[in-house]
């Protein structure tokens, strides 16, 4: 199915999207993808935010990509913590949507994204499950790994200099259960010709939890 393009509210601003939406004659869980640094180049135009909304289809999951704030045509400006808001507002609009399961949401967020995505998927109760890909944390995220009790995929490449394997394995030792680590060797933190192995990983972990 090809995408929708979307927009929808946060605050005063509005911000684009992209739906992947499952054509279910009942509802289908639903993942909210978030996508790299905005200062970076990261949009949600990117191989593996693409890869993962693939996979997540094709098992079945409903995706919604979408832009941060000050990002392509969303609107603001990026602020470094007020895209946890921008999050906040991407599954509030999914909630909205006929054939999503509300009670069967999650999140899942790519190097910065999935700095932003682990402290909203710990305190929303929206949210069942959260895969974090290549994670970058601007602190240590330590004491909210150890308290969030919601399923958790810790997942990097081996070749990763950006986030090094040390740093995803302690993310995965220090993260209460339940959780799940893995690493693939030879990816880096860009992903390319790995983009497949890791979404199935993603995809599979969200068949399981939600």
């Amino acid at each position: 199915m090809k995408p929708q393009h979307i927009t929808f509210p946060c605050g005063d601003i509005r911000l684009e999207g992209l739906y992947y939406g499952i054509e279910v004659k009942e509802s289908a869980p639903a993942v909210v993808i978030c996508h790299p640094h905005p200062l970076y180049g990261g949009s949600m135009h990117n191989n593996v935010t693409y890869a993962v909304a693939d996979a997540l289809v094709k098992s079945g999951i409903a995706a919604l990509l979408f832009n941060f704030r000050g990002v392509g045509r969303s609107g603001g400006r990026h602020s470094g913590g007020s895209e946890q808001q921008d999050i906040a507002a991407a599954l509030d609009w999914l909630q909205g949507q006929q054939n999503v399961d509300t009670g069967r949401l999650g999140l899942a967020g790519y190097s910065f994204g999935g700095g932003m995505a682990l402290p909203v998927a710990c305190s929303d109760e929206r949210v069942k499950g959260v895969a974090l890909i290549s994670p970058y944390f601007e602190s240590p995220p330590t004491a909210l790994l150890r308290s969030c009790r919601k399923p958790k995929l810790i997942i990097g490449g081996g070749n990763d200099d950006m986030v090094p394997v040390s740093e995803v394995e302690r993310y995965g030792r220090e993260a209460a259960e339940p959780k799940k680590c893995q690493i693939i060797k030879g990816a880096d933190h860009f992903w390319g010709d790995y983009e497949g192995a890791m979404a199935d990983r993603v995809a599979g972990f969200f068949r399981d939890v939600l």
